[in-house]
């Protein structure tokens, strides 16, 4: 049931017994927290959620406290500003001051508290700080940093309540508390690196990502991973260093509670080096570069050569609109059309969580439009269109965005990242993917492709 609450004057409508901080939240009501996850739910150890109620004798944790009808909250007010005060310095006592140096500096939540509740001068000397170790590799591409830790326990019921796998727990007592993984063991999980994005400081980072980039240069697109064909949504974070290629540095979880929630694989998260390594960049017949004006006019004489033996091959990674225009295209040139699936089949991949045995981003595009799903029969012309499989024909022509060795002509096209387009996951749910990444020298988009060749 909905019920009516005040929150600093206002009025807002949450359900009955619903914690109060996720209402904070949804309506943007600052209110610190460190230890408070939607996807792990109430802890309440790090006590910084700290608002006034009406008829509350003290301050209450909002993490903890259940939506009741009419009640009344107040997160701006003087105590509550000088509780937060007080407790963000005790979470600072033994914090080391290296801000310039961590890797969470411009995403770091303590940060932010800081600037906002804190701004109080230490009472304690940088040289009486308790000391922990530094630079652990916890495994799975994880690195932690004990002394930066609040004992915020996200990467411990992360363990705990959704991968289940329980590496990592809380040691010691008082100022020698830290995280720590069980004894002899790594975290060796296929999700270990979402650790990295729960952390609210930086005590947990990624080895991959690490000192490659500060994120106030890095700009962000929203797009959709094409590891399998859940459709987990993330963001690309991007940059272009001036006179270099625009690059990307890391995807990250996009939340997305109707597909993947606040997660993502880590095999999705590390395929972005899949998409820039080996691209293919340069127009090539059989050894030699050629222009693209020479490569249209051999692509044109091929199609009148081989005119009642054609084959179009799709991938089924292409967007929505691409496998539209090129079904469009094929019956245009009068060739048979293949989207071959057997290959992206991986039941050793799948999980029950995100990981989909259809390593595929566009699977359920080509099954329904009812695609040829098997291998191309014996044809004069191929035209493949990116698709990873090797065929045999008398002659292929490749659109490929990355270098295919024994090619004999190859056209480069543009990847997932450097064009918009949407997909259809698994579940039929249709998902846009933004633009990304601006090449100074970009290859053509499949679209593209097909007007210059004559559409």
């Amino acid at each position: 049931m909905m019920v009516q609450v005040i929150v600093d004057g206002k009025n807002y409508e949450a359900e009955e017994g619903s914690l109060l901080i996720d209402l904070l939240i949804k309506e943007q009501i600052k209110v610190p927290y460190f230890c408070y996850h939607e996807a792990l739910g109430a802890d309440g150890n790090c006590r910084m959620c700290m608002v006034e109620i009406a008829g509350q004798k003290r301050p209450q944790i909002a993490c903890d406290t259940l939506v009741k009808p009419d009640m009344e909250v107040s997160s701006k007010s003087e105590k509550i500003e000088k509780v937060h005060t007080d407790i963000l310095e005790l979470e600072l006592i033994n914090h080391p001051v290296d801000c310039p140096t961590c890797d969470q500096a411009g995403e770091c939540s303590l940060q932010d508290f800081y600037m906002d509740y804190g701004l109080h001068e230490s009472k304690v000397r940088i040289e009486e700080k308790v000391k922990h170790d530094k630079h652990v590799d916890l495994g799975a591409n994880v690195m932690l940093d004990q002394e930066r830790c609040v004992l915020c326990a996200r990467c411990t019921r992360f363990t705990d309540k959704i991968t289940h796998t329980h590496e990592l727990g809380i040691i010691g007592r008082g100022d020698e508390a830290k995280v720590s993984t069980m004894p002899g063991r790594k975290l060796h999980n296929p999700y270990a690196m979402n650790l990295v994005d729960i952390c609210p400081v930086g005590a947990l980072t990624s080895k991959d990502f690490r000192f490659k980039q500060r994120v106030w240069f890095l700009e962000t697109a929203n797009s959709v991973c094409h590891g399998c064909a859940k459709g987990c949504n993330i963001y690309i974070d991007h940059h272009k260093i001036k006179y270099e290629d625009d690059m990307i540095y890391r995807f990250r979880p996009r939340r997305n509670d109707a597909v993947n929630g606040f997660f993502i694989c880590d095999a999705g998260r590390l395929s972005y080096k899949l998409l820039q390594n080996n691209r293919q960049t340069m127009i090539r017949h059989k050894d030699e570069i050629i222009s693209e004006e020479k490569s249209i006019a051999l692509y044109q004489s091929l199609l009148k050569q081989y005119k009642n033996s054609i084959t179009v091959v799709i991938d089924a990674n292409l967007y929505n609109e691409e496998i539209e225009a090129l079904v469009d295209y094929a019956q245009r040139i009068g060739a048979e059309v293949c989207a071959p699936l057997e290959c992206y089949d991986d039941t050793e991949f799948a999980d029950t969580m995100l990981k989909s045995a259809k390593r595929a981003a566009n699977y359920e595009k080509v099954v329904k439009m009812g695609l040829d799903r098997t291998m191309p029969k014996t044809s004069g012309l191929i035209i493949n269109f990116n698709h990873t499989e090797t065929f045999y024909a008398e002659m292929q022509i490749d659109f490929s965005t990355h270098q295919r060795p024994n090619a004999s002509f190859i056209l480069p096209i543009a990847a997932y990242s450097e064009q918009s387009g949407s997909l259809t996951n698994e579940d039929g749910l249709v998902q846009m993917c933004e633009k990304a990444v601006h090449k100074n020298s970009p290859s053509p988009t499949l679209r593209e492709w097909l007007q210059k060749v004559g559409l």
